[in-house]
Protein backbone atom coordinates (compact mmCIF):
# COMPACT_ATOMS: atom_id res chain seq x y z
CA UNK A 1 0.00 0.00 0.00
CA UNK A 2 1.59 3.49 -1.01
CA UNK A 3 0.78 4.85 2.19
CA UNK A 4 4.01 6.51 3.21
CA UNK A 5 5.42 5.97 6.57
CA UNK A 6 2.30 4.17 7.87
CA UNK A 7 0.41 7.28 8.35
CA UNK A 8 -2.77 6.38 8.90
CA UNK A 9 -5.14 7.20 6.30
CA UNK A 10 -7.86 9.86 7.97
CA UNK A 11 -4.78 11.97 8.79
CA UNK A 12 -3.04 11.37 5.07
CA UNK A 13 -6.53 12.74 3.54
CA UNK A 14 -7.87 15.08 5.93
CA UNK A 15 -9.12 18.13 4.44
CA UNK A 16 -6.87 20.87 4.10
CA UNK A 17 -9.12 23.56 2.51
CA UNK A 18 -12.85 24.14 2.22
CA UNK A 19 -13.19 23.16 -1.36
CA UNK A 20 -12.26 19.61 0.14
CA UNK A 21 -14.13 19.28 2.78
CA UNK A 22 -17.42 17.04 1.84
CA UNK A 23 -21.38 16.68 3.40
CA UNK A 24 -21.13 19.99 5.49
CA UNK A 25 -21.66 23.03 2.59
CA UNK A 26 -24.38 24.44 4.58
CA UNK A 27 -21.41 25.01 7.29
CA UNK A 28 -18.61 26.04 4.49
CA UNK A 29 -20.68 28.27 3.15
CA UNK A 30 -21.32 29.85 5.44
CA UNK A 31 -17.86 30.29 7.10
CA UNK A 32 -16.21 31.37 3.94
CA UNK A 33 -19.06 34.11 3.88
CA UNK A 34 -18.39 35.52 7.19
CA UNK A 35 -14.27 35.66 6.39
CA UNK A 36 -14.94 37.50 2.94
CA UNK A 37 -17.11 39.95 5.02
CA UNK A 38 -14.47 40.26 7.63
CA UNK A 39 -17.71 39.65 9.89
CA UNK A 40 -16.14 36.79 12.53
CA UNK A 41 -17.55 35.85 15.75
CA UNK A 42 -15.46 35.26 18.11
CA UNK A 43 -16.87 32.07 19.60
CA UNK A 44 -18.27 29.26 17.77
CA UNK A 45 -19.52 25.94 17.92
CA UNK A 46 -19.71 23.07 16.04
CA UNK A 47 -21.80 20.21 17.21
CA UNK A 48 -22.10 16.55 15.92
CA UNK A 49 -21.28 12.95 15.81
CA UNK A 50 -17.86 11.73 15.78
CA UNK A 51 -15.55 11.39 12.64
CA UNK A 52 -18.07 14.49 10.96
CA UNK A 53 -14.99 16.82 10.28
CA UNK A 54 -15.95 19.19 13.09
CA UNK A 55 -11.93 20.02 13.92
CA UNK A 56 -10.88 19.16 10.48
CA UNK A 57 -13.16 22.28 9.53
CA UNK A 58 -11.89 24.20 12.46
CA UNK A 59 -8.48 24.32 11.18
CA UNK A 60 -9.03 24.99 7.77
CA UNK A 61 -10.99 28.25 9.26
CA UNK A 62 -8.20 29.14 11.49
CA UNK A 63 -5.85 28.88 8.20
CA UNK A 64 -8.24 30.67 6.23
CA UNK A 65 -8.22 33.59 8.40
CA UNK A 66 -4.26 33.68 8.72
CA UNK A 67 -3.45 31.77 12.01
CA UNK A 68 -0.01 30.50 12.07
CA UNK A 69 0.70 27.51 13.61
CA UNK A 70 2.19 29.21 16.63
CA UNK A 71 -1.45 31.09 17.52
CA UNK A 72 -3.41 27.95 16.91
CA UNK A 73 -4.29 26.37 20.28
CA UNK A 74 -5.79 22.71 20.74
CA UNK A 75 -7.16 21.41 23.60
CA UNK A 76 -8.82 17.95 24.52
CA UNK A 77 -11.40 18.65 26.88
CA UNK A 78 -11.85 15.31 27.96
CA UNK A 79 -7.76 15.22 29.47
CA UNK A 80 -7.69 18.81 30.26
CA UNK A 81 -11.09 19.50 31.82
CA UNK A 82 -10.25 21.17 35.49
CA UNK A 83 -10.55 24.63 36.30
CA UNK A 84 -7.17 24.39 36.89
CA UNK A 85 -6.55 23.97 33.00
CA UNK A 86 -8.71 26.62 32.06
CA UNK A 87 -7.57 29.58 34.39
CA UNK A 88 -4.41 28.83 32.22
CA UNK A 89 -6.15 29.06 29.46
CA UNK A 90 -7.62 32.58 30.14
CA UNK A 91 -3.96 33.85 31.51
CA UNK A 92 -3.19 32.74 27.77
CA UNK A 93 -5.97 34.19 25.81
CA UNK A 94 -4.78 37.69 26.60
CA UNK A 95 -1.40 37.19 25.57
CA UNK A 96 -0.97 38.95 22.02
CA UNK A 97 -0.95 36.52 19.11
CA UNK A 98 3.30 35.66 18.15
CA UNK A 99 2.57 36.79 14.38
CA UNK A 100 -0.81 36.07 13.47
CA UNK A 101 -4.12 38.91 13.86
CA UNK A 102 -5.48 35.97 15.38
CA UNK A 103 -5.33 33.22 18.01
CA UNK A 104 -7.88 30.47 17.62
CA UNK A 105 -8.49 27.83 20.22
CA UNK A 106 -9.62 24.75 19.27
CA UNK A 107 -11.44 22.96 22.62
CA UNK A 108 -12.19 18.74 21.46
CA UNK A 109 -14.80 17.44 23.44
CA UNK A 110 -15.87 20.74 24.89
CA UNK A 111 -19.00 19.13 26.81
CA UNK A 112 -16.27 17.37 29.15
CA UNK A 113 -15.49 20.59 31.14
CA UNK A 114 -16.08 20.47 34.58
CA UNK A 115 -18.89 22.72 36.23
CA UNK A 116 -16.23 25.15 37.77
CA UNK A 117 -13.91 24.96 34.70
CA UNK A 118 -17.29 25.71 32.04
CA UNK A 119 -18.31 28.89 34.83
CA UNK A 120 -14.01 30.00 34.27
CA UNK A 121 -14.54 29.82 30.23
CA UNK A 122 -17.73 31.59 30.45
CA UNK A 123 -16.31 34.86 31.29
CA UNK A 124 -13.73 34.33 28.81
CA UNK A 125 -16.71 34.06 26.27
CA UNK A 126 -18.42 36.99 27.39
CA UNK A 127 -16.06 39.31 27.16
CA UNK A 128 -12.86 37.98 24.79
CA UNK A 129 -9.89 39.99 23.80
CA UNK A 130 -10.51 40.74 20.23
CA UNK A 131 -7.19 38.65 18.62
CA UNK A 132 -9.11 35.64 20.38
CA UNK A 133 -11.43 33.30 18.37
CA UNK A 134 -12.52 30.10 19.94
CA UNK A 135 -13.91 27.03 18.05
CA UNK A 136 -15.52 24.70 20.57
CA UNK A 137 -16.72 21.19 19.35
CA UNK A 138 -18.66 18.71 21.01
CA UNK A 139 -20.16 15.31 20.04
CA UNK A 140 -23.08 15.98 22.94
CA UNK A 141 -24.04 19.21 22.16
CA UNK A 142 -27.42 18.98 24.76
CA UNK A 143 -24.40 18.50 27.70
CA UNK A 144 -23.22 22.46 27.15
CA UNK A 145 -24.66 24.52 29.79
CA UNK A 146 -27.63 27.25 28.24
CA UNK A 147 -24.89 30.11 29.07
CA UNK A 148 -22.26 28.59 26.96
CA UNK A 149 -24.29 27.72 23.89
CA UNK A 150 -25.91 31.42 23.61
CA UNK A 151 -22.68 32.89 23.65
CA UNK A 152 -21.21 30.88 20.92
CA UNK A 153 -22.63 31.01 17.16
CA UNK A 154 -23.79 27.05 16.51
CA UNK A 155 -22.48 24.85 13.50
CA UNK A 156 -24.63 21.10 13.62
CA UNK A 157 -22.68 18.80 11.41
CA UNK A 158 -24.25 16.22 9.66
CA UNK A 159 -23.48 12.45 8.83
CA UNK A 160 -22.35 12.19 5.96
CA UNK A 161 -24.57 9.90 3.54
CA UNK A 162 -23.66 6.54 2.57
CA UNK A 163 -23.68 7.74 -1.42
CA UNK A 164 -20.95 10.23 -0.14
CA UNK A 165 -18.93 7.89 2.11
CA UNK A 166 -18.65 5.43 -0.78
CA UNK A 167 -17.65 7.77 -3.53
CA UNK A 168 -14.73 8.92 -0.89
CA UNK A 169 -13.38 5.80 -0.12
CA UNK A 170 -13.30 4.55 -3.67
CA UNK A 171 -11.73 7.73 -4.67
CA UNK A 172 -8.64 7.15 -1.78
CA UNK A 173 -8.89 3.43 -2.57
CA UNK A 174 -7.71 4.65 -6.16
CA UNK A 175 -4.67 6.97 -4.68
CA UNK A 176 -3.56 4.43 -3.06
CA UNK A 177 -3.28 2.24 -6.07
CA UNK A 178 -6.29 -0.08 -5.45
CA UNK A 179 -9.93 -0.64 -6.78
CA UNK A 180 -12.82 -1.32 -4.70
CA UNK A 181 -15.89 -3.41 -6.30
CA UNK A 182 -19.43 -1.45 -6.03
CA UNK A 183 -20.41 -3.79 -3.42
CA UNK A 184 -17.02 -3.41 -1.11
CA UNK A 185 -17.57 0.74 -0.75
CA UNK A 186 -21.56 0.08 -0.36
CA UNK A 187 -20.26 -2.29 2.58
CA UNK A 188 -17.50 0.09 3.73
CA UNK A 189 -19.83 3.27 3.93
CA UNK A 190 -22.53 1.02 5.75
CA UNK A 191 -19.57 -0.28 8.40
CA UNK A 192 -18.51 2.74 9.25
CA UNK A 193 -22.07 4.51 10.86
CA UNK A 194 -21.80 8.26 9.07
CA UNK A 195 -18.12 8.69 10.09
CA UNK A 196 -15.73 9.95 7.35
CA UNK A 197 -13.11 8.31 9.99
CA UNK A 198 -14.32 5.43 10.67
CA UNK A 199 -14.79 4.72 6.85
CA UNK A 200 -11.11 5.11 6.11
CA UNK A 201 -10.49 2.89 9.30
CA UNK A 202 -12.03 0.08 7.56
CA UNK A 203 -10.70 0.88 4.23
CA UNK A 204 -6.97 0.99 5.37
CA UNK A 205 -7.76 -2.49 7.56
CA UNK A 206 -8.66 -3.93 4.02
CA UNK A 207 -5.71 -2.36 2.06
CA UNK A 208 -3.67 -3.37 4.49
CA UNK A 209 -4.51 -7.02 4.52
CA UNK A 210 -5.25 -7.85 1.00
CA UNK A 211 -2.85 -9.28 -1.65
CA UNK A 212 -5.22 -8.22 -4.66
CA UNK A 213 -5.36 -4.30 -5.67
CA UNK A 214 -8.99 -5.28 -7.01
CA UNK A 215 -10.95 -5.46 -3.19
CA UNK A 216 -13.85 -7.93 -3.25
CA UNK A 217 -16.62 -7.79 -1.04
CA UNK A 218 -15.87 -11.30 0.59
CA UNK A 219 -12.68 -9.62 1.56
CA UNK A 220 -14.08 -6.72 2.95
CA UNK A 221 -16.61 -8.99 5.11
CA UNK A 222 -13.42 -11.37 6.42
CA UNK A 223 -11.27 -8.35 7.41
CA UNK A 224 -14.38 -6.70 9.31
CA UNK A 225 -16.28 -9.64 10.62
CA UNK A 226 -19.11 -8.50 8.65
CA UNK A 227 -21.91 -11.13 7.73
CA UNK A 228 -22.19 -12.72 4.67
CA UNK A 229 -24.27 -12.08 1.49
CA UNK A 230 -25.60 -15.03 1.81
CA UNK A 231 -26.50 -15.01 5.69
CA UNK A 232 -28.34 -11.62 4.56
CA UNK A 233 -30.23 -13.14 1.62
CA UNK A 234 -31.31 -16.58 3.39
CA UNK A 235 -32.82 -14.34 6.24
CA UNK A 236 -34.66 -12.10 3.59
CA UNK A 237 -35.64 -15.50 1.49
CA UNK A 238 -37.02 -16.59 4.82
CA UNK A 239 -39.46 -14.07 5.31
CA UNK A 240 -40.14 -13.57 1.58
CA UNK A 241 -41.16 -17.19 1.50
CA UNK A 242 -42.57 -17.00 4.95
CA UNK A 243 -39.91 -19.94 6.40
CA UNK A 244 -39.61 -19.31 9.59
CA UNK A 245 -37.26 -22.78 10.06
CA UNK A 246 -34.95 -21.06 7.44
CA UNK A 247 -34.92 -17.62 9.26
CA UNK A 248 -34.13 -19.40 12.58
CA UNK A 249 -31.37 -21.22 10.87
CA UNK A 250 -29.56 -17.82 9.26
CA UNK A 251 -30.05 -15.98 12.81
CA UNK A 252 -28.87 -18.81 14.70
CA UNK A 253 -25.98 -19.24 12.43
CA UNK A 254 -25.26 -15.59 12.73
CA UNK A 255 -25.00 -15.87 17.03
CA UNK A 256 -22.57 -18.59 16.60
CA UNK A 257 -20.43 -16.46 14.73
CA UNK A 258 -20.68 -13.88 16.92
CA UNK A 259 -21.92 -11.73 14.15
CA UNK A 260 -22.73 -7.78 15.43
CA UNK A 261 -26.42 -8.17 15.13
CA UNK A 262 -27.07 -4.51 14.94
CA UNK A 263 -24.88 -4.80 11.69
CA UNK A 264 -26.89 -7.58 10.59
CA UNK A 265 -30.05 -5.80 10.57
CA UNK A 266 -28.36 -2.60 8.87
CA UNK A 267 -27.75 -4.65 5.93
CA UNK A 268 -31.04 -6.30 5.61
CA UNK A 269 -32.92 -2.81 5.53
CA UNK A 270 -30.18 -1.67 3.11
CA UNK A 271 -30.83 -5.08 1.06
CA UNK A 272 -34.33 -4.45 1.36
CA UNK A 273 -34.52 -0.48 0.20
CA UNK A 274 -32.35 -1.96 -2.71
Amino acid sequence: MSNEGGLALYRKYRPKEFKDVLGQEHIVSVLESAIKKDAISHAYLFAGSRGTGKTSVARIFASAIGTSEKDLYEIDAASNRGIDDIRELREGVVVLPFESRYKVYIVDEVHMLTKEAFNALLKTLEEPPKHAIFILATTEFEKLPETVRSRCESHTFKKPSSPTLKEMVVEVAKKEGFKLEPSSAELIALLSEGSFRDALGVLQKVLVTSSDKKISVEEVEMVTGAPKGEMVNEIISSISEDDLALGLKAVTKAAAENIDIKILLKLILEKFRT
